[in-house]
Order: C-alpha cells, then structure tokens, then sequence
C-alpha cells in the first residue's frame, strides 16, 4: 500500500512498526456542538483507512480522544474554552455539554457506518499522564513556568515547523483574527501546556497540579491518550488538514521531545469540505449536520457516497446541486444492483480480478474515487449475477455504503406493491395511474408537470396527501 505523508510530503510504501500489526490515532471532536457534515467528512476517510488495513489483513488498535477540556476558541492558546462556550450557551454544566454531544457524535458516526474506535478516552480521563509528561518536559528543560502557566519552549528543537515552512513572523499577532498577543511566551510559537488559575478563573473544570490548580491545554492531551493506549511508536495518526499546525505539529514537539526519538511515522490529513463561500466552520454560527440532510431526504449513505467519490486529499464542495447528483447515482446504482440475479456458482477467477482491481485503487493512496469506479466495473463484468453480488458484498466491508442491503429491501417493496389488489373501479385506477405518473415526475425533477397532475386532481375532487410513507388522496 502506497500511503502519503504530510511531514515527508512524498507517497511510500506503509510498512508498520510491528508486522502484521498497525497502531492508529484519529483527532476526535470537541464536545461542544453537533459535529458539522466538513468534520464528518474527516471521520469517514478515516474510518475508510482504517477499514481497508483490516480488509487487507492488519490487526489495527485504533485510539480516539475526546476533547472535553481545554481547547480553546484560537489556536494560539488564547480565547474562550470551547466547551465553557457551550455551558454557557446551552445553560448546562460542562461534563452534561460534553455526555450530550459526545452522543450524538457517535450516532452521526453509527448513521454513516463510522465504526466506533477500539479505545475511546476523553481528555478529563487522563490528568494524571498530562502532568506526568509535563513534568518530564520542564526537567528536561523543554518547558517554563510563566505567568502561572506551564509552555513548551519552541527555541530547544532542531526544526519545529515540520508540516510548513513557517516563518516566526507567520505567528505575529495580527496574522489571523482572533489570535491575541500572550506576554507570557518566550517565543510566539511557544504554547501553553498547563492553565493555572491565573487564568480564565470561570473555567469549571480544574485540578491540582504541582503548578497550582488548572488544567490541561489542548495539545497534550492526544500525545498523552496516545502513548498511554499505544506507546511510544505510533503507525498512523489522522486529522483534519487544519489540524496539521498548530496542533499536529505541537503534538511532535512535545512528545518527542519527552520520548528522545521519533514518535509517529506516518501523518495523514484529509482535506477540508467547503462550501461556496469556503471552508465550513462551526465559529461562523450556522453549520450544516447531518440532522440537517436527513431533515431535507438525504440518506446518510448518499452523504458517505458523495465523500468517496473525492479522494482524501482534495477538497470538496458542498453544495445541494451535488448532494441531489450524488442521491441520484447512488439510487440509480442501487436500481442496478438491485437487478441482478442472485442463482449462480461464484466465478472463483473473476471474483479474484475484479478484486485485484478494487485492492489496487485503495493501494494507491486509498483511492475512493477509483474504489467506487470498481464498484461499476463489477456491475459491467461478464460474470454471473451471484459473483457480482459477492463482490458487491466483499467491497462493502471497506465502502460501506448498504448497496445488497438497501437493494434487497428496494426488490422487496416491489413485490409488495405487485402484491397489492387492483381496483376494480375505473376512477380509483385512473386515480392512482395519474399519482404514480407524479411520483415518477417527482423523481425527474419534472415539478412543472407534477403540480399540474395534482391541479387536475384537485379539479376533478381528489386531494392528493403527501407523507413520509407516499401519497394517499381524499375524494371529496
């Protein structure tokens, strides 16, 4: 498998620490808000990734935190504690905001068949190993005390910038809004690794430090987690790409800095989902969820579909238009894989190439997009209809998209409306004759004649009632 890294910025053969074994770390969320569909986008190329090593026949231990404490609104560990933002929004306690969203993240995540992590930590369940490294960093002298607050001394590494080529002056106050000056820095890439009371006294989660009462900042936590659950060698670690600097890049700063060695070799970033005015982003208030698409008809497997038809390292657009597109093929795909036959022997050497096929696109960099174009190489192969829906099946573990299942229950809500009895009166056939030739304008996007078919309905006294279930009529 031929995996891209962002710190050597070149595609290599991925070959794990410990054969046969890989050990993953995925950024989780900050539990403050609903995750937005840009932050889901990360989750599913992720969880792709970590489907497909196990497809190709790793063991994976996959380790996720969750942010619960200590991220602030800036990156440049300044500003309002996200999740005191979202106490105070919502007029709840900090652990109630953080159980609460937690929740519902993962029911996002179980809705796009996301699998849930093997290890799963919050950052409150890890004080301990934050003031245990932070501890080991001020000994050996990569960290101060300042102000209060403990910070890791940028100026001791050899080369900090290891995703950009960053100049100091690329951090100077002013750059981006919101960033705010902090006197405290020896350095302006300098960050804070332990608040201390001198500091955002309403925050509500502290503990006892040898540095006083505080709390974590938000970069130690997924070094710590990490190494806690998969020690000081790490295969694979995920994120967003604006996760790369400041954080991604203060997380090798500050563990190895405590290791003394390489810590993490392979560092993969999905790229953002925009929208037409750019990047999606909870801190412009209105985001788009996946409550939100499945409120306006869209199945999340079409929301999944839509992400792998783009590779991992473009951005995406979002907009409706494309949403409507993807609902469309993905429908027209599960039409045809509803079509075929399901009798037959299994083509041994067919299966075989076809897969061969599926297995080189997710080789070469997780390829979904080439991965998706396999999927209708297989419907086009001269094989049989069993050997198609054994492979259909064999890619799902990987794609995950229900093609079989949502196939299966297309076929049978066929039968059962074969099944139903005809009326034997001509205005009820006429009736639902012209209901179902809306339903298929409907489906063509043709609401000019959809409307007109309900007008002359309307006219001839039959009310036509619209439910998530169809459309049934009153006469009368």
């Amino acid at each position: 498998m031929q995996l891209y890294n962002s710190v050597t910025k070149t595609k290599d053969e991925f070959i794990p620490n410990e054969a046969g074994k890989v050990s993953m770390y995925t950024c989780g969320p900050t539990v403050y808000h609903f995750a937005h569909i840009g932050n889901l986008r990360t989750y599913i190329m992720e969880d792709v990734l970590d489907r497909y090593l196990r497809y190709a026949g790793y063991e994976v231990t996959r380790v996720m935190n969750i942010t619960d404490v200590g991220h602030l609104t800036s990156d440049a560990d300044t500003g309002e504690d996200k999740m005191l933002k979202g106490a105070k929004r919502e007029k709840k306690t900090v652990m109630e905001i953080a159980q609460f969203y937690t929740d519902k993240f993962f029911e996002d995540c179980e809705a796009l068949h996301i699998r849930r992590p093997e290890i799963v930590e919050p950052a409150t369940g890890c004080i301990d190993e934050f003031i245990k490294v932070i501890s080991s960093l001020l000994e050996k002298g990569y960290a101060y005390e300042a102000g209060g607050n403990i910070y890791f001394d940028t100026s001791k590494l050899k080369q900090y910038y290891v995703f950009h080529n960053f100049e100091e002056e690329d951090l100077a106050v002013g750059v981006r809004e919101g960033v705010e000056e902090d006197g405290n820095k020896r350095n302006k890439a300098d960050f804070v690794l332990w608040f201390t009371k001198s500091k955002f006294d309403d925050q509500e989660l502290k503990w006892e430090s040898p540095w006083g009462v505080g709390y974590p900042g938000w970069h130690i936590e997924c070094s710590c987690i990490s190494m806690k659950h998969l020690g000081d060698k790490l295969d694979i670690h995920c994120g967003g790409i604006d996760n790369a600097f400041p954080h991604h890049t203060n997380e090798i700063a500050q563990s190895e800095a405590y290791l003394g060695h390489k810590w993490c070799n392979w560092w993969v970033h999905v790229l953002h989902l925009n929208t037409n005015s750019g990047k999606m982003s909870k801190s412009k208030g209105e985001f788009l969820t996946l409550s939100l698409l499945k409120s306006k008809g869209y199945d999340p497997m079409v929301y999944r579909f839509f992400c792998l038809q783009s590779h991992y390292r473009k951005s995406l657009v979002f907009s409706y238009e494309n949403m409507d597109n993807a609902k469309v093929a993905y429908n027209k795909l599960v039409a045809r894989v509803a079509a075929l036959e399901k009798d037959g022997e299994i083509d041994g050497a067919a299966f075989d190439a076809q897969k061969a096929n599926f297995a080189k696109a997710l080789d070469n960099d997780l390829n979904t997009s080439l991965a998706v174009t396999a999927v209708y190489d297989v419907l086009k192969a001269d094989t049989n209809g069993a050997t198609k829906r054994a492979l259909l099946a064999d890619f799902d573990r990987v794609l995950c998209l229900d093609l079989l299942e949502k196939a299966d229950a297309l076929n049978r809500e066929k039968e059962a409306e074969a099944q139903k009895p005809v009326s034997d009166d001509p205005v009820i056939r006429e009736i639902e004759d012209m209901i179902a030739q809306r339903a298929a304008a409907k489906k063509a996007k043709n609401y000019a004649e959809a409307d007109r078919i309900r007008a002359e309905l309307l006219a001839k006294g039959v009310t036509l009632i619209d439910t998530k279930d169809g459309t049934t009529y009153q006469i009368g």
